[in-house]
Order: structure tokens, then C-alpha cells, then sequence
């Protein structure tokens, strides 16, 4: 017999588990085992898969990863776009630093009245001040400011403005201060910013930037939907390509260029970009380039482009080395002057496009008598009219005496055409202009000469009339603007768009503030006759040049700014000025 020791408890400890297990338990476990054992092998092959793709990656550096489309998140794409150009170093984006809000005021500055709101949580006291060894109250460290760690202040970075610091993509403004900007970045900034459906203002100052960033800056802001804003303060380009950023794509209204380095060179390029016979930036509101090597070459460069140009409306040349000739070169641009050969021609050119539509729906009438110096191509209109006619013979055989008289009223009108040609000449001789374009051209003169002559203003009324219907409510073009024809030339009102104007801390002396008088008593006296075409100069910095503020001239000329400063509030009187009035 088998001992019992060693196979009965076998015996006895299975049948529990053949009665618990029934066959189709063990089959769906079976069934269970097998996907756990699936799993984990595809789980491990899953890992290997991705090891081995890793392994390739850093095996072909070279492989060129997938491009990158920037999402408006300024962040996360600049971020990225750094990391893929395998960068060392990736300056933070952080929010722009903001002075301390004072508890109980709105963003508005106004303290809360509390009415209709939810009362507010108490305020909870201030902690008791930490204690040394010996008793003595450790002071806290100010809540004005932050401090950190040691150079981390001067570790580049970009700070920003946002509309919502929730929201990422709501960037309005970015600042970088103090480090180079090279072509790199600049190409990271070109992919990032036009994405950016919000950014309005660009801040670079003291960056460094060379010929190629501003090219590629230049590139850039076309792109951005709503560029407004553009300061590049500190920054010596020796290209000196300003003019690239005041293209007829650009967007920028307000620019700034303090500090820059700019010489006469720089200053002929932002001329010629502000206004030529050609074309003229119509977008361009605000320029400032104070501070820089310019002189009288570059004010007149700067001058010239005032000429054509009727968008600008402040302009800050302080801090530079401009002397009397500059100044009187823009001193006759805000008051009147002769136009150029070239320029007459493209006025002949503008009014014969703006009535080339109109030739074949009527006659001319009293429009062409109005203008003084139409190019005979449309002068000749009632030739061209009467060689349409021609055809209709037997209309012309019927009615004789119909065409003597338009052959009477064709004589008439040339007859007094000479007339008014004669009457100009004799006015242009009276007046005393100086033909050319030298000086101020005797703007005193004429500004006496205009007075009481009834005739005249409404003839230049009923011209700016014209004017104003053939341009359609737009802004006026100087080119078809009224013009006087004195000493065999057509001079024109100038520059009253602009109204601020900063000559401070130059080499001006009386000579260029005399001609800068007389071109204000020229503005004055011409807005009250006709304003369509501007306010004139309002705000005018002439401090610290080779005058005195206590010289005659300065003082009429302060009279004169005086009460066109829109700031300006005269003193109350007193009662016994009142009881004299």
C-alpha cells in the first residue's frame, strides 16, 4: 500500500480546484492570457520602432525635419523656430515691465466707488517682520521692484505687450533692448511676426542692426496686417538704407530714427522717398530724426521731398548741424514756390488724364476757362468737337448761321484767354516775386499784395473749386494745385499739411528765423482766403540755435505760433481790461 504521507494531501488539495475551474473559465482566461501576452509585445515593439527612428535621426543630423507653420502663438513659434536653427542660447518671451498699481484705483486711475458691485474680501494685515539673533526686525525687501540673480537683467530677451495675458496670441507690441540682432534671427522674426494678427508696434533699440537686417526688416513689415509703429532708435547703419522702410508697400505711419547716424547721405534717400515728381508716401505720418550728423545738404534733400508730399504731419530734425540755408530751404516750402520744368510737365500730364474721361460725355464749358495754364490738347477741345461734326454735312448746309456763330464764340473765348494771360503777367510784375527758386522770393510782399484784391480771390476760389471736384474729395495734389504764373513761372502754395515741426538745438541764426517768420505770415494770411488745403504749420521748436528767444524775430514769430498752438488758452481778464473793452 502507498504510504499516505506523500500522495494523499496532493490528491485532496486538487479536487477544490478541478471543481472550481470549469472548462469554459479556463478557456476565456486562456483568452485573457494571450491579448496581455499580445500587448506587451506590441507595447515592446512599439518602443523598439521608436529607438530605432531616434537612432536614424541622430545617425543623419543632415536630414532636413519637416518646415514649420508659424500658428500666431509668438511664443511657441519662436521657440521652435530656434530650436531648429540648433541655437545655443533662446532669448525668454516675457511680458513688458509696468509700474505698481495703487490698491483701490481701476486701470483707469479712478478708485472704485463700490456701487453695484460685490463687496470686496478684507484686506489681510501684513505679516510681523522677521527678528535676528539679537531681537532687531529684518526690513523687508521692497515690493517696487524684483530682484534677480547676477547678469540675469542683461540676458537677452523679448518683452511684450499683450491684450489678454491669457491668451497668447494677442501680442500688440514688442521691445528688445541692447542686443545684436543679426540675419538669423532676423529671418526667425520674418516667419514669426506676420502671423501675428494683433502686432502693431515694433520697438529695436540699440540693436545693432546692419544693412541686411534692415532689408530684411523692410520685407517684413508689408506682411504684418496691422504695422503701425516702427522705432529703430540707436542704431548706426553704415549702408545708411533708412529709405527702405518708406517704400510704397509700407505700412508704417509713425517712424522714428533717433540717433542713428544719419548724414546727408541717409537724409537725400528719406527725401526722395517722402516725395518726388514721380510718387509720394501716403502713409507716412510722424518721422523723427532727431539727433543725427545732418546739415543744410540734407535739410534741402528733405526739403525737396516736402515738396510733393501731403501726408506728413510732424517732422523732428533737432540735435543735428542744420544753418540758415537749410532753414530757408524749408521755410520756402511752407509758403510757396516755382515749379520745375519736370514738375510743370507732369501737372500737364495730370490734368489731361483727369479730363480725358469727360471728352467724349460733354462739351467743355466754363471748367476749361478756369484753369489758367491747360495744356492745349485740351484747349483745342472745340476743334476736335467741330472735326466731329464734319460727318453731319448736310446738317451744317441746313443751318449756316449756326456755325458762324461758334466760329464767333471760338474768337471770343481766345480773346479773353489773352485777356487773363495779360492780367496774370501784369500781376506776377506787381507782386514783386523773384523768379527761381533761391530764397524766400519776398514772401512779405506778397503777403501785403494779396490784401483787397477782391478779383482775384474769386478767381483762386472758383479754381480751388475746380480742383476740388476733379480730385473727388481726396487730397489735394500740389501739381494741381492753384498756380500763379509770375516772371515766366507757375509757383504754387506750398507745404500746409504739415503741423509740428522741431528745429531745436541746431546752428540756425536770424537769417533762416527771418525766412521762417515771413513763411508763417504767409500761411496766415493765405488760410484765411482758402483751408482746403491744410491748417498750416501749428507747433514750431526753435529752441536753444544762434538766436536769442529776446530778438525781434523770434518774438513776432512766438506771437505768431502763439495762437495757433492748439494747446494755447488765453489768460482770464481781469475786470478793468474787460470794463476798457
Amino acid at each position: 500500500m502507498p504510504s499516505p504521507g506523500k500522495g494523499s494531501p496532493a490528491k485532496t488539495g486538487s479536487r477544490p480546484n478541478s471543481h472550481r475551474l470549469t472548462p469554459a473559465s479556463r478557456a476565456s482566461f486562456a483568452r485573457v492570457a494571450n491579448k496581455i501576452k499580445m500587448g506587451k509585445k506590441l507595447e515592446k515593439g512599439l518602443k523598439e520602432k521608436n529607438a530605432s527612428a531616434v537612432s536614424q535621426d541622430e545617425e543623419n543630423p543632415n536630414k532636413t525635419p519637416e518646415p514649420y507653420s508659424c500658428t500666431g502663438n509668438f511664443q511657441a513659434d519662436f521657440t521652435e523656430l530656434c530650436r531648429r536653427n540648433s541655437m545655443t542660447y533662446i532669448p525668454p518671451i516675457i511680458p513688458r515691465a509696468r509700474p505698481p498699481t495703487v490698491m483701490g484705483h481701476t486701470e483707469s486711475g479712478k478708485p472704485d466707488k463700490g456701487k453695484g458691485k460685490a463687496p470686496q474680501a478684507p484686506v489681510e494685515p501684513d505679516p510681523d517682520p522677521e527678528q535676528d539673533l539679537d531681537g532687531e526686525g529684518i526690513e523687508a525687501p521692497p515690493k517696487t521692484f524684483t530682484i534677480k540673480e547676477k547678469f540675469e537683467y542683461f540676458k537677452p530677451s523679448v518683452q511684450v505687450e499683450m491684450e489678454n495675458f491669457d491668451k497668447p496670441d494677442t501680442v500688440t507690441e514688442i521691445y528688445i533692448r541692447g542686443w545684436k540682432i543679426v540675419e538669423p534671427i532676423m529671418e526667425i522674426f520674418k516667419q514669426c511676426w506676420p502671423k501675428m494678427a494683433k502686432l502693431h508696434t515694433i520697438n529695436l533699440w540699440n540693436c545693432g542692426l546692419s544693412g541686411e537686417v534692415i532689408t530684411i526688416l523692410a520685407s517684413t513689415i508689408t506682411e504684418i496686417p496691422e504695422m503701425r509703429n516702427l522705432v529703430l532708435d540707436g542704431n548706426t547703419v553704415v549702408e545708411e538704407n533708412w529709405h527702405e522702410l518708406m517704400g510704397e508697400e509700407s505700412p508704417i505711419q509713425n517712424l522714428s530714427l533717433r540717433h542713428c547716424g544719419i548724414t546727408d547721405k541717409g537724409a537725400e534717400q528719406i527725401g526722395q522717398a517722402l516725395g518726388s515728381t514721380k510718387r509720394c508716401n501716403t502713409k507716412l505720418i510722424s518721422l523723427n530724426l532727431s539727433g543725427n550728423r545732418i546739415t543744410d545738404v540734407g535739410a534741402e534733400h528733405i526739403a525737396l521731398g516736402l515738396r510733393m508730399n501731403r501726408n506728413l504731419m510732424s517732422l523732428s530734425l533737432a540735435s543735428n548741424f542744420i544753418g540758415d540755408k537749410g532753414a530757408s530751404k524749408i521755410a520756402e516750402i511752407l509758403s510757396r514756390f516755382p515749379l520745375t520744368h519736370e514738375e510743370v510737365v507732369e501737372r500737364r500730364k495730370h490734368f489731361s488724364e483727369k479730363d480725358f474721361p469727360e471728352r467724349n460725355k460733354s462739351p467743355p464749358g466754363s471748367r476749361r476757362d478756369g484753369s489758367k495754364d491747360r495744356p492745349a490738347s485740351v484747349r483745342s477741345q472745340s476743334h476736335m468737337d467741330k472735326d466731329k461734326k464734319g460727318s453731319k454735312a448736310s446738317a451744317k448746309k441746313k443751318d449756316p448761321k449756326g456755325k458762324d456763330a461758334k466760329e464767333e464764340e471760338k474768337h471770343d473765348k481766345t480773346k479773353k484767354k489773352e485777356k487773363e494771360d495779360k492780367t496774370l503777367t501784369k500781376k506776377g510784375d506787381k507782386s514783386g516775386t523773384v523768379g527761381g527758386r533761391s530764397s524766400g522770393a519776398s514772401i512779405a510782399a506778397d503777403t501785403k499784395g494779396t490784401k483787397g484784391k477782391g478779383k482775384g480771390k474769386d478767381k483762386t476760389k472758383q479754381a480751388a473749386q475746380e480742383v476740388e471736384d476733379l480730385s473727388g474729395g481726396e487730397v489735394v495734389n500740389p501739381l494741381t494745385d492753384v498756380a500763379d504764373f509770375i516772371d515766366g513761372q507757375l509757383w504754387v502754395s506750398g507745404n500746409r499739411v504739415l503741423i509740428n515741426l522741431n528745429l531745436s538745438r541746431n546752428k540756425i541764426a536770424e537769417s533762416g528765423m527771418n525766412n521762417l517768420l515771413k513763411a508763417m505770415q504767409y500761411q496766415t494770411t493765405i488760410l484765411m482766403d482758402n483751408k482746403s488745403g491744410g491748417t498750416g504749420l501749428m507747433r514750431i521748436a526753435l529752441l536753444k540755435n544762434k538766436i536769442s528767444q529776446e530778438h525781434e524775430v523770434m518774438r513776432k514769430l512766438n506771437d505768431i505760433m502763439l495762437h495757433k498752438d492748439p494747446y494755447y488758452k488765453q489768460p482770464p481778464q481781469t475786470p478793468d481790461v474787460q470794463s476798457t473793452t
